[in-house]
């Protein structure tokens, strides 16, 4: 394309500037109602569409876990168990490296969570969190009325907890 061709087009353009204004509010506010509607998924119906099959477990409102009785949580890859006893100790299983135990002045529990801020006998921080939702540890078929996260200073860990005398047999 030559400089004529596009001199032409800029001039025709510059003729038609005032009425872009007037046709391109109601052309944008049409293509924002579209762009807003696509964020509910629907069913055919026109009520909204369930979650998908894969979707994490939503806790209900309100929802809190009962941390009185012992609690196991572990994970894969790396491999790795902890307890939580009493409210407040917690211990750290992993092969090839020594027992983690620490205390915590008990669980912070909030809706659908509790966390635990502990720390061992040499000053260490370990962070634990559960989360009151369905979970597979990956390996095996076994499922898990909780999550779980072990925050280490360098390391995090992930997986599945439940209450110590409701543990999933074989898992």
């Amino acid at each position: 394309m030559d400089a004529s061709v596009i001199c032409r087009k800029i001039a025709r353009m510059k003729t038609a500037a005032p009425i872009l204004p007037s046709l391109l509010a109601p052309l944008l506010a049409l293509v924002g109602a579209l762009v807003l509607s696509a964020c509910q998924p629907q069913a055919p119906d026109g009520k909204p569409a369930p979650p998908p099959a894969d979707a994490p477990a939503a806790t209900p409102k309100g929802s809190t876990l009962d941390v009185s009785r012992p609690i196991t949580a572990r994970g894969t890859e790396p491999f790795w168990a902890l307890t939580v006893e009493n409210g407040t100790k917690l211990t750290l299983t992993r092969p090839g490296h020594p027992d983690l135990v620490a205390e915590a002045p008990g669980a912070a529990i909030d809706a659908g969570r509790a966390i635990w801020v502990a720390r061992t006998a040499d000053g260490q921080q370990i962070t634990v969190t559960l989360y009151a939702s369905d979970c597979s540890d990956g390996m095996s078929d076994a499922r898990y009325p909780m999550s779980a996260e072990v925050v280490l200073v360098n390391e995090s860990l992930r997986g599945c907890a439940a209450r110590t005398a409701d543990l999933p047999k074989g898992g």
